[in-house]
């Protein structure tokens, strides 16, 4: 069973619906049992960085537990920024610290080429490296909103880049740990190949 973690920073059921329309049943639970006995769990994410890891407190312990057991595990947007060290959006917050490494705003100087922060909306992907969920992926459009993006430690877990007046990653990958900038499940039937090639990784 995949296990979409509800703490109250998710458009939970916009990606309950992506699983969905691939024809899997993805439950939302806020139940930390639940999140203990996943299968694969789902961290989605809209807001804060920190109000979200206030919320996510209680499921620290778990989901730690989780990735260090090797099982799949999907991040998307907020959801993959929580999982490094720290974020410019909330200073003093740590984050999960599953991976190294800050979140930072896009710098104000992008408003001086016509770019509008939030990045929002289709951009192109580019492929780095191999991963899961990527398979039969190429450059393809997905759908972002953010005003942040994230600075690994380590450039190696970064599987795929947009470029957006300045390289933002858009695709982590390692293990069986992956997330995602972009959301999978509002970017068509691309997206939702990424969320099927997820769901093939479960054993």
């Amino acid at each position: 069973m995949i296990t979409i973690i509800d703490y109250g920073s998710g458009n939970l059921k916009s990606i309950r619906n992506g699983f969905s329309k691939i024809g899997v049943e993805a439950r939302i639970s806020r139940e930390v049992r639940d999140i203990e006995i996943a299968e694969a769990l789902v961290l989605p994410g809209v807001g804060a960085f920190g109000t979200a890891m206030k919320n996510l407190q209680k499921y620290e312990k778990s989901i730690h537990e989780h990735v260090e057991g090797g099982k799949p595990f999907l991040g998307v947007c907020l959801g993959l920024q929580v999982l490094f060290t720290r974020s410019q959006e909330s200073e003093g917050v740590n984050g999960l610290n599953i991976f190294q490494g800050d979140v930072i705003r896009f710098p104000e100087s992008l408003k001086n080429h016509g770019m509008k922060i939030p990045h929002m909306g289709w951009n192109n992907l580019n492929i780095k490296r191999e991963c899961p969920i990527l398979e039969d992926i190429g450059s393809d459009y997905m759908y972002f909103v953010h005003s942040y993006y994230v600075q690994p430690s380590d450039k190696k877990i970064i599987a795929a880049t947009v470029d957006y007046g300045v390289e933002v990653p858009a695709v982590i990958c390692q293990d069986q740990v992956f997330a995602t900038q972009f959301h999978p499940e509002k970017s068509g039937e691309i997206g939702l190949r990424i969320l099927k090639n997820f769901v093939d990784l479960i054993s």
